[in-house]
């Protein structure tokens, strides 16, 4: 016949109990979890515990996608995990960039956003996404001037003789890659400001843009430096004028303020951005790592190659250039009177 037990002494129990603590706090401190107040809690893997994807909304190839890399190779030589690059071309960039704007909110799926994605498309077309609450900025990369180019046929060799010759021209012809893309907009800048008439032809992409521009097809386009450039050197297109304030070292070409028209400034960002709702602390590691990596030789002279001039600076400071950059573009855009339909 089963006896009933009788409850232990206090000593014992006392005993018992810190026995079994203490083999919990063994188990606890092995596996790396906190016991605050008596409570276990586990301990949250230092960032980034795995491979840090950075999304590009547009192929391989172009100054977007290198900058993916160089954002992407930067995280892994500073953070040691994997930076790996994720192409998801598509309707300029928007499906890549809603992409990233439905991953966790967690470090590890970034955007490589840029002037179209974050400053000009949203004031373009209704998108599945707000550039300003939908993400957290981490970091500029680099920025890419325009260069007005022109065939080498047209009788204009600096910007006082573009205008002049535009003005007395109405109706010159120029090329973009699409309506309602960068290379539109600078154009409908520039002819807003020096009172010219021009006829837009759009392109599917800068590079059919700037062949037809090569050939003769089309005398003249804005586009950025970095794809125009062997052109250039090679003869094939004519460099009238950069659309920045002040020269930008290893490009031998006059600014648009020293051609006469000041305030012709256009330049494609390029910068990472985060979804909303990542923790300030995962971005200012990103932030930091990037700004590190962008200081290396090796990044520079990639960037060189291509034109770029390499920014980096802080999640506030991307912040303020978005807002900036809505405001400015929305008004180049009302002015031009640009629909996407």
């Amino acid at each position: 016949m089963n006896q009933p037990r009788r409850p232990l002494p206090d000593a014992r129990r006392r005993s018992v109990s810190l026995a079994g603590a203490g083999g919990l706090l063994s188990a606890v401190a092995g596996a790396g979890v906190l016991v605050p107040g008596g409570k276990a809690f586990a301990q949250a893997p230092k960032f980034p515990a795995k491979p840090v994807r950075v999304i590009a909304g547009f192929a391989p190839g172009g100054a977007l996608d290198l900058n993916a890399r160089i954002a992407a190779q930067a995280i892994q030589e500073q953070l040691g995990q994997p930076g790996i690059v994720e192409n998801r071309a598509g309707a300029s960039g928007v499906i890549g960039t809603e992409h990233v704007m439905r991953a966790a909110p967690d470090g590890y799926t970034l955007l490589l956003g840029a002037a179209g994605t974050h400053g000009i498309n949203p004031v373009l077309q209704k998108l599945p996404y707000d550039p300003i609450k939908d993400f957290a900025p981490v970091s500029l990369v680099s920025s890419v001037p325009h260069v007005l180019v022109v065939h080498p046929s047209l009788p204009v060799k600096t910007l006082q003789d573009f205008v002049k010759f535009a003005r007395a021209n109405p109706g010159l012809n120029y090329a973009s890659s699409g309506t309602g893309t960068i290379h539109h907009l600078a154009a409908e800048m520039l002819r807003s400001m020096i009172g010219a008439q021009f006829v837009h032809i759009p392109y599917k992409g800068a590079g059919p843009a700037m062949a037809d521009v090569v050939s003769g097809q089309v005398p003249w386009m804005s586009i950025e430096y970095a794809p125009a450039a062997p052109m250039i050197k090679a003869g094939k297109l004519r460099a009238i004028a950069l659309a920045t304030p002040k020269r930008v070292v290893g490009i031998d070409v006059p600014t648009a303020v020293e051609g006469g028209v000041p305030g012709w400034e256009v330049t494609n960002w390029y910068a990472v951005f985060a979804p909303a709702g990542t923790s300030p602390e995962i971005v200012d590691t990103l932030s930091k790592a990037i700004a590190r990596g962008l200081g290396s030789a090796e990044a520079k002279e990639r960037l060189s190659s291509l034109g770029a001039i390499p920014i980096g600076g802080s999640p506030t400071e991307l912040a303020a250039l978005v807002k900036s950059e809505l405001t400015r573009w929305s008004a180049i855009v009302k002015a031009a009177n640009v629909k996407i339909d």
